[in-house]
């Protein structure tokens, strides 16, 4: 498909999406939710987000030590920041992952294949950790709430996902049987060995257990953190529901936003919101007033990246000047002997 189709059928969603929400909500009413949050509680929300930035890049270099690639921490929570910013007008989380591929690729050109496992492995380990917040949430909800009956089904499906694909990244039946019989037939369109250097690098990480259990333990930590972050959007509108219901609310929609179906999520997230909280009796209104909160706190926390980028181009713009300057033509004449 075109990427051009592909952004006008994105944004068609979205705009379908979202004109399904203003008819369901009152608008003035939501607005007045929003108008009328609690400022405090919508800083502190953001202040979460943030704070989770500075351990996903060491979540990312974990990986990357693991396999002899050491970079600087301050480099790589840089790059987490661009990619993150990046990713808001891209229609998936994911896109800010590519991003950070090409950064690392750029840095390391001898290592391609190695950047780009380890930001694939770091999300893939995410989602691991994703669904193991959600199971905690169920359980902690358990015998509390009678409505997520539905939403064990799609945590049920994510595991059997999850599971399928570790299997077929770590077992090694399955790496030769793609090395010698599938990758092979990239050679024609000159895909053999990015294939099978990014296969490569995924495999490897089936020796870095220490490496991958420290990431899944930090990755869940992180996801709890955010969790908390949508709750301090709750309570900025005066939704006062049980941090449990956001753990279990939080993880499930950091899944969802993952799924390219419009550009960065709109209308998908502002839909969930009010599905979900539908069920903990919370009205439509409300429940997009915390949605928005929370797109608000996704923008604040895309701001540095935001203000990286603007520097990059400022300093290539003046780059780009000094270059097209003419040389100083030197006059006057010669001392007389």
């Amino acid at each position: 498909m075109k990427r051009g189709l592909r952004i006008a059928i994105q944004l068609a969603l979205s705009g379908a999406l979202i004109a399904y929400i203003l008819w369901q909500i009152d608008v003035g009413a939501a607005l007045h939710e929003i108008a009328s949050s609690n400022p405090l509680y919508l800083l502190a929300a953001a202040a979460l987000y943030l704070s989770t930035f500075w351990p996903l890049a060491w979540r990312w270099k974990i990986l990357l030590d693991s396999k002899g690639i050491h970079e600087s921490l301050g480099w790589l929570t840089k790059a987490y920041f661009v990619g993150y910013s990046v990713s808001q007008v891209l229609p998936t989380s994911m896109g800010g992952d590519a991003v950070r591929i090409v950064e690392h690729a750029r840095k390391r050109p001898q290592a391609k294949g190695e950047a780009a496992g380890a930001v694939l492995m770091e999300r893939a380990v995410g989602a691991a950790a994703t669904l193991v917040l959600v199971a905690l949430g169920f359980v902690l909800a358990a015998g509390r709430y009678d409505n997520i009956q539905g939403l064990v089904k799609i945590e049920f499906a994510s595991v059997i996902f999850l599971v399928l694909g570790g299997i077929l990244v770590f077992s090694r039946r399955v790496n030769t049987f793609l090395q010698e019989r599938v990758f092979p037939h990239g050679r024609a369109v000159r895909l053999q060995r990015p294939m099978t250097s990014l296969w490569k690098a995924l495999h490897g990480y089936r020796w870095q257990w220490r490496a991958l259990s420290a990431v899944l333990v930090l990755s869940v930590a992180l996801q709890l953190v955010r969790a908390f972050s949508i709750w301090a959007c709750g309570e900025a509108v005066g939704v006062s529901l049980s941090p449990t219901v956001y753990i279990i609310l939080g993880p499930l929609l950091f899944l969802i936003m993952m799924v390219p179906i419009t550009i960065n999520g709109l209308g998908v997230r502002e839909s969930f919101f009010v599905f979900f909280l539908g069920r903990f009796g919370i009205d439509a209104d409300a429940a997009f007033a915390v949605g928005f909160l929370f797109f608000t706190v996704t923008i604040i926390a895309a701001l540095p990246g935001g203000v990286i980028l603007a520097s990059r181009s400022l300093r290539g713009g003046l780059t780009s000047v000094r270059r097209r300057e003419p040389a100083p033509v030197e006059t006057g004449s010669a001392s007389p002997r």
